[in-house]
């Protein structure tokens, strides 16, 4: 084994390190979006059926994402996509069912 073939196997596993770094990172901030969109979306539901200031506003906001966060966050990037699908498909049908509705 050369110096060369050395060199080359580090360079790789600096890439794969690289790499599953970058991925692991992009997987990370992608659910804490998901949940901060969706703790915000359930505090604002709370607010106006409850109609509390500001600091409760906050205070239900980070309860909400954090107990959503610690759901997720063993989940894979692809089963975080899928939840936001159906999130998103969800709120489509709420506001289908509020625009038809009398």
């Amino acid at each position: 084994m050369g110096i060369s073939d050395k060199v080359g196997q580090m360079v790789s596993s600096l890439q794969n390190g690289a790499k599953n770094a970058s991925q692991s990172v992009l997987s990370l901030l992608i659910k804490m979006v998901s949940v901060f969109v969706i703790g915000l979306t359930l505090a604002m539901i709370g607010q106006e059926l409850v109609h509390y200031g500001t600091l409760g506003f906050v205070f239900v906001l980070l309860i909400f994402a954090a107990g959503l966060f610690r759901a997720i966050y063993t989940w894979t990037l692809g089963a975080t996509l899928v939840m936001d699908l159906v999130c998103i498909l969800l709120a489509l049908l709420l506001r289908m069912y509020i625009f038809i509705a009398p």
